[in-house]
């Protein structure tokens, strides 16, 4: 029986790969995996970061790109491509976590914290890609 191809995780393109990389490993409490630590004073711009969980799977991939043009979303203008979604367990910690979220260079692109169903933050990281912060009333999304 042939196997299926398994995603190992998604990479996300930045003109600084070091710097949304640490975006991303705080915002979410990742690590990085071994070798992409950051270096001493004077290590060369990376071309290519990974982030790994706790437990040492990979989830996140940066690849360093000269220029990326910012999506206008919602404007149509230059889509969004693709979105991250992290939900919060507890629905009273969704503000703070947006919060936490600015605090680490992202940007409120939208919110419909209003939506009774489903209350939902969309900020950009800071290259620009959008990802929602969202929960539910009842809680946990497993």
């Amino acid at each position: 029986m042939p196997t299926h191809p398994r995603l190992v995780n998604t990479v996300l393109d930045a003109t600084d790969a070091r710097e949304l990389a640490e975006f991303y490993r705080r915002l979410l409490g990742l690590e990085y995996r071994p070798g992409d630590e950051p270096g001493a004073d004077g290590e060369e711009v990376p071309d290519w970061l990974v982030l790994v969980t706790p437990a040492g799977r990979r989830l996140l991939a940066f690849q360093r790109v000269e220029t990326l043009h910012r999506t206008t979303w919602p404007s149509p203008d230059v889509p969004m491509q693709m979105h991250l979604c992290f939900s919060v367990d507890e629905p009273g910690d969704l503000d703070a976590q947006r919060e936490r979220a600015e605090s680490l260079g992202a940007r409120l692109l939208l919110h419909r914290t209003d939506e009774p169903d489903e209350p939902l933050y969309v900020l950009a990281d800071p290259a620009g890609h959008p990802f929602c912060l969202y929960t539910h009333p009842s809680g946990r999304l497993d």
